[in-house]
């Protein structure tokens, strides 16, 4: 039976895919491409370009295929993007997860892995942040987010369709071998903007205040990377396939880097000079965020393989090299 990828050709999705490549498993890859790349996807998996809010061709896909189960990552994911249009963040969001889980419903597939976010949490009361603290979403992103969840978890006590949402923050790297990694239109993420300076498409990266209650002023922040993300994703599959039970997850490494630490990994990682310009503090920008992860490790026995960060920078660098314009090349 195979596995159903929506958001697939997606930075996170295209990993899980070789993950699920690499354990023998069917993915099968739903995208409307949108943020994601065709390229990321292997010529032997199966892919459809379709919208997951359009019933009709998600009822194709799943009448077409034997699922066995479904992972989640078809999602607008900017922050940013979500003040400015929250009605687009709800409708893509929420709706589309309304349609994936009627569609599961409809044909019987009981299992779902839903790629969530700490951005459900919104200012943390306490770190690190546990599966337990008060969720209260300071933006229509996270917000959207924790109403998936609420949906999976009626769903679930209602129709028996059991899921694992996990919670993670900020993600970086890409695959060791360099063949797949983050290619964003709009770039948000802190790794590939500091990679920019060094592939020479910026002068300088800019660091959003030093006066922060941390040890150099600069915000922390928990990096997870990409491919431990996909382990977590195969532990959750293997653990819903055992009969384990609806639950949340945190995923994070555990540890906090400030900004100005990425930036120095980043410059050991590469070798180059990266100049800095320190800038303004941006509104809403919490002074620390790190995750426990002891509930994943108790429960899908899963730990970061990945602690360093320069280790992590360096697979994130290895893919930019070989792509500084991404998939389109």
């Amino acid at each position: 039976m195979a596995i159903l990828v929506c958001g697939g050709a997606g930075y996170i999705g295209s990993h899980m895919v070789d993950e699920l490549l690499k354990n023998n498993e069917t993915p099968i890859v739903v995208d409307n491409l949108r943020t994601g790349h065709r390229q990321a996807v292997p010529a032997q998996v199966k892919f459809y370009q379709e919208d997951i809010r359009d019933s009709k061709a998600m009822d194709k896909i799943f009448t077409e295929n034997k699922i066995e189960a479904v992972i989640h990552f078809a999602a607008c994911s900017l922050v940013g993007e979500s003040m400015e249009k929250p009605l687009l963040y709800l409708n893509n969001n929420v709706y589309g997860m309304q349609v994936l889980l009627e569609t599961m419903v409809k044909h019987k597939v009981d299992k779902i892995v839903f790629s969530s976010s700490a951005a459900t949490y919104g200012e943390p009361k306490r770190i690190p942040i546990k599966e337990t603290d008060t969720t209260e979403p300071t933006n229509p992103y996270g917000e959207s987010k924790l109403i998936m969840e609420k949906m999976m978890k009626w769903v679930s006590l209602i129709h028996s369709v059991r899921y694992v949402s996990l919670r993670y923050f900020n993600v970086a790297g890409a695959s060791e071998d360099g063949h797949i990694g983050e290619d964003h239109k709009q770039e948000s993420h802190l790794v590939p903007i500091i990679l920019q300076v060094p592939l020479k498409k910026r002068k300088a990266i800019t660091i959003y205040g030093q006066d922060y209650p941390t040890k150099d002023g600069t915000c922390i922040r928990d990096y997870v990377h990409v491919v431990d993300l996909a382990d977590a994703h195969m532990r959750a599959i293997n653990y819903l396939r055992k009969g384990g039970s609806s639950d949340i997850f945190n995923l994070g490494s555990g540890n906090g880097f400030s900004v100005k630490e990425m930036i120095e990994a980043a410059r050991k990682a590469t070798g180059e000079e990266i100049p800095v310009i320190v800038g303004a503090r941006r509104a809403g920008d919490p002074a620390k965020l790190v995750a426990s992860s002891e509930k994943a490790g108790k429960i899908l026995g899963w730990k970061a393989k990945y602690t360093d960060m320069e280790s992590i920078i360096k697979t994130a660098w290895k893919w930019h090299k070989k792509h500084p314009n991404g998939f389109d090349e």
